[in-house]
């Protein structure tokens, strides 16, 4: 008795433990993740759609204090959006210098061109407040969403990250 409840629980874990190994890979595999883009007022969806790892979001934007060039880059990766850099540009041209991702925080707010890549920066949900200047733009895939358009001045876009 004792050894066939020894060899049934040993079939048990083994299906359980193969069970999960391909649960994980096919997980792996064919991750998508759910974006969702929706008017911060009316909760009308603006996007929705399912993207596959490794698809890019581009935000594009005039930051209206500084009068620079904005673009911040995002991917999909596992179930969120992960900034992956961005460039404060000077609209009269020049590179802007190179900065460390510890200092990105500090520069969105004290002004000056500067771009920062390598960044790591997990986003879930984010309220983009749509300005008179900003002309904020989303580029998903081939999409091009003008967010002043959708909401109109004064209008807040809100991004989610849905599972």
């Amino acid at each position: 008795m004792q050894k066939r409840f020894i060899i049934i629980a040993l079939f048990l874990t083994i299906s359980f433990q193969t069970e999960l190994f391909f649960s994980s890979l096919n997980s792996a595999i064919t991750t998508k993740t759910h974006i969702e883009l929706t008017d911060g007022k009316t909760g009308r969806k603006i996007f929705s759609e399912a993207l596959q790892n490794g698809e890019t979001i581009i935000l594009t934007w005039n930051n209206s204090l500084f009068r620079l060039k904005v673009t911040e880059v995002f991917i999909v990766r596992d179930g969120l959006l992960e900034q992956t850099s961005v460039t404060f540009a000077d609209p009269k041209g020049g590179i802007p210098p190179a900065v460390k991702s510890e200092d990105v925080d500090d520069l969105y707010h004290t002004g000056g061109a500067f771009k920062a890549e390598g960044l790591s920066r997990p986003i879930r949900k984010v309220v983009y407040r749509v300005g008179e200047i900003g002309d904020p733009v989303i580029k998903i895939g081939n999409r091009i969403i003008r967010l002043a358009k959708e909401v109109g001045f004064g209008g807040s876009v809100i991004l989610e990250v849905l599972k």
